[in-house]
């Protein structure tokens, strides 16, 4: 059995967390700060929950600049429960906007209880049909799912897709971006979805879209992005969006808790959401009550039991983060470049051993795919490769199940050492 330092883990989710934090945390599970109790059986309502809740949104803040108009929530149901969770709350908060506009228009702002109720119901339903859209990019595996569930929710009538890499790529798989100009972004859409980084896929957008920018004014769509993989490992422009989610597991925590970040302009007062009278009126979906951002914000994220064991762990990596790193997240984003390009490097100087498999335009910095393909037989290739990996202490580079193949995940808590390492043995099992 190989000790802790021995080993090299690249695995995709859950994650490598710093020893130095779980050695921390270790201790907290069974006195936290002196009480007597673990921090699992401490109350999430007790002044000490509180207290991790408050500094953790404060160091998060400060690691990622987050504007001060900005929310940070925490939630469960990771990634998977904001693909839901995004759709009920924004179409709900697209209603709201609506029906502000047809009591304005239609009803010489009357207000809402001078207007007949069946009439602006009426009104209401004919411009959800003819309106409500929901903007998809579709960039690889986990955009795919959340594309999925809104149409689940919705139906396909009110989802559109902006674009779909699967359809320029020659393979018919994942694997580039579109050029912005070919997008079919629709007009005035209740939000716009995009996945950051696909870590099935080895996909990353180099930037923030331009297509999806505001103007000069501020005016542009709600853009909602999915960064579970790759947060905090780089400068994000958070004014950019109405939503930002992340599960924790790949560069924050353990598994049990998911991030998000809202503007406060989609949130009551500014936005209330539509009574559930009227969404049922509407023939549209009503958020339970453990997916509103209304509720989780009202409830200082504490509606129901947050696994606060999971918030204290994300803390101190933001604190060890903070304190290793004096440019803060500018820092890091130099050191997760620097690491993708020393594994790069190696595996280009052998294309007739290893195949990237995405574009180069739009590599990943933390999932870095590719196959082995020094024989016919490419699986005989990558279990040899992944075996020999094995011995030498690199774990966890087996690629996703859909998708097969390699995939060394190159998130925050990978040392630098443990880049130089892999791409020592991507060399070395080159010339073997």
């Amino acid at each position: 059995m190989p000790e802790r330092y021995e080993v090299r883990y690249f695995g995709a989710g859950p994650a490598l967390l710093p020893t130095e934090v779980l050695e921390d945390a270790a201790k907290a599970l069974l006195n936290y700060d002196d009480t007597g109790l673990g921090l699992t059986e401490l109350s999430h309502r007790s002044e000490n929950a509180w207290d991790i809740l408050k500094k953790t949104k404060a160091d998060l803040a400060a690691f990622l600049d987050v504007p001060s108009n900005y929310e940070i929530l925490f939630m469960q149901g990771g990634g998977s429960g904001q693909f839901s969770a995004v759709v009920y709350n924004l179409v709900g908060a697209w209603v709201e906007r609506k029906k502000d506009e047809l009591i304005e228009v239609l009803f010489g702002g009357k207000s809402e209880e001078e207007v007949d109720q069946d009439e602006l119901v009426a009104e209401l339903k004919k411009s959800i049909r003819s309106e409500m859209k929901l903007d998809y990019l579709i960039t690889g595996s986990w955009s795919l799912k959340a594309y999925q569930e809104a149409i689940r929710l919705l139906g396909q009538d009110h989802v559109n897709v902006v674009t779909d890499s699967r359809a320029i790529n020659t393979s018919g798989k994942f694997g580039k971006i579109a050029d912005e100009s070919d997008w079919k972004l629709s007009k005035n859409p209740a939000f716009v979805y995009y996945c950051d980084n696909e870590t099935v896929d080895g996909v990353e957008f180099p930037k923030f879209p331009a297509a999806l920018a505001p103007n000069k004014d501020g005016a542009g769509p709600i853009v909602v992005a999915d960064m579970s993989s790759n947060i905090l490992s780089r400068q994000v422009p958070i004014e950019n969006f109405g939503v930002v989610f992340f599960g924790a597991q790949k560069n924050l925590g353990p598994a049990g808790i998911t991030v998000v970040l809202i503007n406060r302009d989609l949130l009551p007062p500014v936005t209330p959401q539509p009574s559930p009278a009227l969404m049922r009126a509407l023939g549209l979906p009503i958020a339970p009550v453990v997916l509103s951002y209304e509720t989780a914000d009202k409830n200082n994220s504490l509606y129901n039991t947050l696994p606060i064991f999971d918030v204290y762990i994300a803390g101190q990596v933001l604190k060890r983060l903070l304190l290793t790193f004096p440019n803060r997240v500018a820092d890091q984003e130099a050191l997760a470049k620097q690491k993708a390009d020393i594994i790069y490097a190696a595996l280009e100087e052998h294309p007739d051993i290893y195949r990237i498999i995405p574009d180069k335009s739009v590599r990943s910095r933390m999932n870095i795919c590719f196959r082995v393909t020094m024989t016919k037989d490419i699986k005989d290739s990558e279990m040899e490769f992944l075996e020999l990996a094995k011995d030498r202490g690199l774990i966890g580079l087996k690629g996703h199940r859909s998708v097969g193949g390699i995939r060394a995940s190159n998130y925050n808590s990978v040392p630098l050492e443990g880049a130089v390492e892999l791409a020592e043995f991507l060399r070395f099992f080159a010339k073997k």
